[in-house]
């Protein structure tokens, strides 16, 4: 796989400072504590946690036109591996007479059980032969954001799934978390920043029954 990257611009990555204020930080932390996960979406984050017998992340607020019901009009993929890393996709494209011309694209990704980041493998051809080459999935590390207890880096230049993406990343309770949306039309660079950041603040920590 080719690796790619995207520099997100830094006047984009500083909108809401570097973690934000600690007003901001203790305002987020209140609103925490009365946010739901959406009444459409709670059933297929519960069974997800359920699934993988470990904490998850429902997003209270989507970019638009995108939810989060996994299943739903705009899902692009419920992935669990046998590890228990789960990626959970929504998109939404807009199409005319010369192809794709918008592109919504949201990604959700958990490593239960585990901290390090997740490496990916290039393919690299080197005097007429392939090698394998493994590196981070997630790279190019812009500073973070800082909800609660949540301290996430955020990364631009990522692999897979992410390529294309700005993706905030977390470690909680022994375990990582990603969120990452694709920078394309309708949303400049900046206005995924800001989706991130609310995405971010909205989440609700989902867990397993018992």
């Amino acid at each position: 796989m080719k690796k790619t990257s995207f520099l997100i611009p830094l006047a984009a990555l500083a909108l809401a400072g570097c973690g934000g204020s600690s007003a901001e930080r203790v305002s987020a932390s209140a609103r925490a504590g009365t946010r739901t996960c959406p009444k459409a979406s709670a059933p297929g984050w519960k069974r997800l946690a359920n699934d993988i017998h470990a904490l998850v992340y429902c997003p209270a607020w989507m970019p638009r036109p995108l939810d989060a019901v996994i299943g739903g009009r705009y899902a692009n993929g419920r992935s669990v591996d046998k590890d228990r890393s789960y990626l959970i996709s929504f998109i939404w494209l807009e199409r005319d007479v010369g192809g794709i011309s918008g592109e919504v694209h949201v990604n959700l990704r958990g490593y239960p059980g585990r901290t390090a980041l997740p490496v990916c493998v290039d393919l690299l051809r080197v005097k007429g032969r392939l090698t394998r080459k493994a590196r981070p999935c997630f790279a190019d590390a812009r500073g973070t954001r800082r909800v609660g207890a949540i301290r996430a880096t955020v990364y631009t230049a990522n692999q897979g799934a992410d390529a294309w993406h700005v993706l905030y990343a977390w470690r909680q309770n022994g375990s990582l978390y990603s969120i990452s949306e694709h920078v394309a039309p309708p949303y400049s660079s900046t206005q995924v920043v800001r989706n991130l950041d609310r995405m971010l603040r909205s989440l609700v920590a989902i867990k397993p029954s018992a």
